[in-house]
């Protein structure tokens, strides 16, 4: 009877290898660019380019006051001023999400802005942690519990300035934020505790229901004097500021 030798399983070259697993990257790649795609489509692409347009001088849309708007308060006594100016006359808030991509792109736009403004215009800063990022509620948690100690303008920056090594991330970063409080100089024991409070979870949700009350679904959400601003590009913004100043 004659005996089979047993076939030996096709051996994969390394080229080949290479080459399927440069499909593979490319995929992946072509993957992400459709989330970012799809997410522009549902409107963060617009909030990134808020800023970064450079578009001809034109007249700011400002909404009028809704009825929604007297539902929520754009700004309270508690709320975080990176500027508080005595008696101004203009105060600019925005909501925003620390994790947010465009809420990133528009901050150096932001600094600009308290640069230019920052002796005539109270500028205050809301939470409005999105669902659907990953940490943006534990980032939130960061910055109020640094804001305990009287830091908050530093955490804020932090924040942003390190967005990229943390954000759209489906791992908690806890630890590396805990990592930002200690090269803040902060008391851990107290930042700990009040990372970890209700207290402060019902401060930053405060922002939350105002920012939900006031029609706000998305970020960077901008209100000068109360009233939501949806600007096209920066000079938008700069027109609305010198509006209201005059």
């Amino acid at each position: 009877m004659a005996t089979g030798r047993k076939r030996s399983e096709p051996t994969m070259q390394p080229s080949r290898r290479a080459q399927l697993a440069a499909q593979q990257q490319a995929a992946a790649r072509a993957r992400k660019r459709n989330r970012i795609l799809t997410l522009v489509a549902a409107g963060v692409g617009v909030a990134l380019l808020v800023f970064g347009l450079v578009l001809q001088p034109r007249s700011p849309r400002v909404d009028p006051p809704t009825a929604a708007s007297t539902a929520g308060e754009t700004v309270r006594t508690d709320s975080h001023r990176l500027t508080d100016v005595p008696n101004a006359r203009v105060t600019f808030v925005e909501f925003l999400d620390f994790e947010c991509e465009a809420c990133g792109a528009a901050y150096p736009s932001i600094e600009q802005l308290r640069a230019s403004y920052g002796d005539r215009v109270s500028f205050v800063v809301r939470y409005f942690p999105l669902e659907g990022h990953f940490n943006a509620q534990r980032a939130a948690r960061a910055v109020e519990a640094a804001a305990q100690q009287d830091k908050f303008e530093a955490m804020y920056k932090k924040m942003f300035e390190t967005q990229k090594q943390w954000g759209e991330q489906q791992v908690p970063h806890d630890d590396l934020f805990r990592q930002f409080a200690v090269e803040l100089g902060l008391d851990m024991t107290r930042w700990d505790t009040d990372y970890a409070s209700d207290t402060t979870w019902a401060r930053i949700k405060v922002d939350i229901d105002d920012g939900n009350a006031l029609g706000v679904t998305g970020t960077p959400a901008f209100f000068v004097n109360g009233q939501r601003l949806q600007p096209k590009s920066f000079a938008d913004v700069t027109a609305a500021l010198d509006q209201a100043l005059d």
